[in-house]
């Protein structure tokens, strides 16, 4: 590696890893997200499951650290759905945890909802909140765009006007800008939120890269180890800069970025790592990261 001028320091892209049995062995936690590493929103990935299921198998601990806008146990249904085995991980936070415990807690009695109800269904019918029209409501709960599949934030600017004039708050149940299916990306509750904030709202975001999300899965972990958890040995395992490899960051804890998701047209050439586009997407500085990999696998 060429020497670095002190005066100017490189972004520095993260080594590419063969196989992440070495470097999980450094930490006794994992929390790893779901979407783009566990499974593709079809299928889970056999090898990343294999080796989740490895890690615990040595005594580590596994927390799913999902953005999805529906409680843990939703996600659990859903991960059964694409054949993700429950050995795979120890226990789920959930974008939809952290929104129904924030609702509850500031004791909203009324949310206008946003986001497609059969989909998140079990998120709605959970809130201590009813749901009300916009004139009626104490904030605005979002857990995505009603009709994703032709519908933009920009269809929403006008609801967020009216709710800024109100200086409603808005809790994104869903901080992700956009989710990959199958190689097809749909924009998310992110989205909307960020265009809140834009508009000079006020917004909780339920999740990463969120401090919400850090605290909720190291005090899961806890919990389930019955012993404090030193953040240097938690490593986060994630395919998306802005929500996985910086909200690790943020949060004091090293991450592993995983290359065949989110940044697949960024990062990929021929199914594998491409050092160089790697090295662009990283150019820019922070978030880093301890380690690469195309897919994770032992």
């Amino acid at each position: 590696m060429s020497r670095q001028l002190a005066s100017a320091p490189a972004p520095i892209a993260p080594p590419i890893l063969d196989g992440a049995g070495r470097l999980l062995g450094r930490y006794d936690v994992v929390f790893c997200d779901v979407w783009g590493v566990v499974h593709d929103g079809h299928v889970a990935y056999a090898a990343a499951c294999d080796a989740l299921i490895r890690f615990r198998r040595a005594g580590g601990t596994v927390v799913l650290v999902s953005n999805a806008p529906v409680p843990n146990d939703a996600v659990a249904t859903m991960l059964s759905t694409r054949r993700v085995p429950e050995a795979a991980w120890d226990t789920i936070v959930s974008s939809g945890d952290i929104t129904l415990a924030h609702v509850a807690s500031r004791g909203y009695a009324a949310t206008h909802n946003i986001g497609p109800l059969d989909r998140d269904r079990a998120l709605f019918e959970r809130l201590t909140a009813r749901a009300a029209p916009l004139a009626e409501a104490e904030a605005i709960g979002c857990s995505g765009l009603v009709d994703a599949l032709v519908e933009t934030e920009e269809d929403y600017r006008p609801l967020l006007e009216r709710a800024r004039d109100r200086d409603l708050p808005f809790v994104c149940a869903n901080p992700d800008l956009v989710v990959d299916v199958g190689g097809r990306h749909y924009i998310c509750a992110g989205a909307v939120a960020l265009l809140y904030e834009r508009l000079g709202g006020d917004v909780f975001w339920a999740g990463k890269p969120h401090a919400s999300a850090y605290d909720a899965a190291v005090a899961r972990a806890e919990a389930l180890r019955r012993a404090p958890v030193p953040r240097s040995r938690i490593l986060a395992i994630g395919d998306a800069l802005r929500t996985d490899i910086a909200g690790a960051e943020g949060a004091g804890i090293d991450a592993l970025f995983i290359g065949s998701g989110i940044h697949r047209a960024d990062t990929m050439t021929g199914g594998a790592l491409d050092p160089e586009k790697l090295a662009r997407l990283f150019a820019q500085g922070p978030p880093r990261a301890v380690g690469a990999m195309p897919v994770l696998a032992w």
